[in-house]
């Protein structure tokens, strides 16, 4: 697998985070690492559900559908990660964070922590969807015994420690609005999704 190089001061910035108290979240949130096969020959069909989350994700992230530039969303975001590779389970891309609401512990669904790019071949990048992340930490302190976080039924993945990103443990949902995923709309790896085209600089 083959990862961008990680933003120091963001792992640094990471708060010591309380410890679950229970195997309940680690049971019911979705592990991170159950790398699901590839769904051969079989186009994924969105549920209503599925639909009106996509809906909103769209809704929240159009006016970043013409950002073409490998410079990202504006100022309030930064390339984050270089772009992450799940090898042959496809790719999560480009993840540009908004920083200024990354440690708030609380979850919007109209106002995502993270933009989803891909490189593409001609130098710039084209919207995916979006990625929603909290640290387990800070969802625990503000939702005591609520279990882990979700956005109308979706449940987040859980990336324990240690991780490939050196992060504290954290619940992540990707939501592929822009870009289908076969695997389903809230997998973590998009089989059609690629970093090969990336140019680290």
């Amino acid at each position: 697998m083959q990862m961008g190089r990680l933003v120091r001061p963001l792992a640094h910035s990471m708060t010591a985070v309380l410890m679950l108290s229970a195997a309940a979240s680690l049971a019911t949130a979705q592990s991170h690492d159950d790398h699901p096969g590839r769904v051969a020959s079989q186009p994924h069909k969105p549920t209503p559900q599925e639909n009106e989350l996509v809906q909103t994700v769209r809704a929240a992230t159009e006016k970043f559908k013409d950002v073409t530039n490998v410079a990202g969303p504006g100022p309030d975001y930064a390339l984050t990660f270089g772009c992450v590779s799940g090898g042959d389970f496809g790719a999560m891309g480009l993840h540009y964070l908004k920083g200024s609401i990354l440690h708030d512990g609380e979850i919007d669904k109209n106002d995502p922590e993270i933009i989803l790019f891909e490189p593409t071949r001609n130098g710039g990048i084209k919207i995916t969807g979006a990625d929603y992340i909290v640290f387990v930490g800070e969802w625990e302190q503000k939702h005591k015994g609520e279990g882990p976080p979700s956005i109308d039924g979706q449940l987040f993945h859980l990336f324990d420690a240690p991780n490939r990103f050196g992060l504290d443990p954290f619940y992540t949902l990707h939501v592929w609005a822009w870009k289908d995923n076969p695997n389903g709309t809230f997998t973590n790896w998009n089989p059609d999704v690629s970093c090969d085209a990336f140019n680290a600089k």
